[in-house]
């Protein structure tokens, strides 16, 4: 057996879709693996709606969420001419024929097959004609022969055997009366010539796996062994579409969910070893399998994506985080000033209490990040002449203070709670409004730490002046 090689093929025309991301993960990982290669394959021969600014998401999106490919993209479209080339010879060796049905015709039949309610395939008219009968008006297109008799079994790697009366496979074609091949050619011309071992794609290409299989046969060719993935879901049993909303990786790191997170969270979603859910990215490679791959579809679940990422903003290295922080707030929020960055940094151990995206992180900081406070209308309302005076008392006591600690404020605290007579509450919501627009935040001793003695002094006195 060679060497394995895999690859992931889509079509730059429109934004790399989750669920290809997710079969492209689980062709990289079965490729590292397998100490194989993994390649990315651009089907681009649809020249109408084939981008460039998709062709460079696909790849961003791939580089995002760290798989990375062997050698250059492999373009499609610039072999269309060997592609044609085997249609060519299929037609000589009697694998394939002309069709010269017009559009009406075929309209017709389609238009029957819908009254009838049964799918729709080519009534194979042309298939033992002589080429003498052929109208001289009507462009032909180049139809594969299909088998008519009997049954195929595709020994599928996750689905296991999978038979299919071959007559319902159509005569399809593999060549467009304009000249440009289809699908079903290019893709199994092109996995021949990338020498592709193992082909895994979503189970929506199982009658495309069929066909394939055939222009293999009539040409001799080695197959490749299959693996069909089930497809994703969402939470209402639907098949997600590009429509969905959070369809795309760019909907989810503009949220703030970190690659490691969604990669973990994408290799568990059909994919199981043992009763596992943390995965680092060594071990998503050595413990991959095919094996693992559920046989149903998976449901995208949001919750599940953000309880994945507040573990890992929970148990990553802070100057990793801090790092994700910065490039998330840089690309999708307003860069934070150099003096506020190193007062974000030391803070990370408790702005990412109970944040499950780096969004969270970043509103959390919003206190120190903003040199003006913006007050909360409802809980300004609260401070009123009782509060202004713990603020006073307490600003009294913090204006003596030469370096501020835990330790010399819970005295101060504690002494203010007993001389107003009220509780914690009672003198930490009135400074936390103070010092940060709201009464809801981390907790008085942590931002008094983080703004520094002469902000907080700032930002009292303009609550008492």
């Amino acid at each position: 057996m060679s060497k394995v090689a895999t690859r992931f093929a889509p079509s730059p025309t429109g934004p790399l879709h989750i669920g290809g991301v997710r079969t492209a993960l689980f062709n990289w990982l079965y490729s590292k693996n397998q100490n194989g290669k993994f390649y990315l394959r651009v089907e681009d021969t649809d020249k109408e709606r084939s981008k460039e600014e998709y062709k460079d998401q696909i790849k961003q999106s791939l580089k995002w969420i760290g798989i990375n490919y062997d050698g250059e993209e492999y373009i499609q479209s610039e072999k269309m001419e060997y592609h044609i080339k085997i249609a060519n010879e299929l037609l000589k060796n009697g694998h394939a024929y002309k069709c010269y049905c017009s559009s009406e015709e075929i309209e017709e039949q389609k238009k029957r097959a819908r009254q009838k309610k049964v799918p729709y395939i080519y009534d194979r008219k042309w298939r033992d004609k002589k080429e003498s009968d052929a109208p001289e008006d009507i462009k032909p297109v180049i139809r594969f022969k299909s088998k008519i008799d009997g049954t195929s079994v595709l020994k599928d790697l996750v689905q296991g055997d999978v038979e299919i009366e071959n007559n319902t496979i159509e005569d399809f074609i593999i060549l467009r009366n304009d000249g440009t091949p289809t699908y079903n050619l290019s893709a199994s011309v092109d996995d021949h010539q990338m020498n592709m071992t193992h082909i895994i794609r979503g189970d929506d290409h199982k009658i495309n796996t069929f066909k394939q299989i055939q222009i293999y046969q009539a040409l001799k060719w080695e197959l490749p062994s299959f693996a069909h993935i089930p497809l994703i879901h969402t939470i209402d049993g639907k098949k997600l579409s590009k429509r969905d909303q959070a369809s795309t990786l760019n909907d989810y790191s503009k949220i703030g969910i970190m690659p490691d997170a969604l990669r973990n969270y994408l290799l568990r979603l059909g994919w199981s070893y043992k009763d596992k859910e943390i995965f680092t990215l060594d071990e998503s490679i050595k413990l991959f399998n095919l094996e693992g791959i559920g046989k149903s579809p998976s449901k995208l679940d949001m919750s599940r994506i953000l309880s994945m990422n507040e573990h890992y903003i929970k148990n990553i290295d802070e100057n990793d985080l801090f790092i994700q922080l910065i490039e998330y707030c840089k690309l999708y929020k307003s860069e934070i000033k150099p003096d506020k960055k190193e007062k974000i940094r030391k803070s990370l151990t408790f702005l990412k209490n109970k944040a499950k995206t780096l969004e969270d992180i970043f509103n959390n900081g919003q206190y120190i990040i903003k040199d003006e406070v913006n007050f909360n209308k409802d809980d300004d309302k609260l401070i009123d002449d009782k509060a202004r005076k713990v603020i006073s008392d307490f600003y009294s006591q913090f204006e003596k203070i030469d370096q501020p600690s835990r330790e010399i404020l819970e005295p101060i605290i504690n002494e203010l709670i007993k001389s107003h007579d009220t509780n914690f509450k009672g003198v930490g919501q009135p400074l936390r409004i103070a010092l940060t627009g709201s009464k809801f935040g981390p907790g008085i001793y942590d931002i008094i730490l983080s703004l520094g003695k002469e902000e907080v002094q700032k930002r009292l006195r303009a609550k008492i002046a």
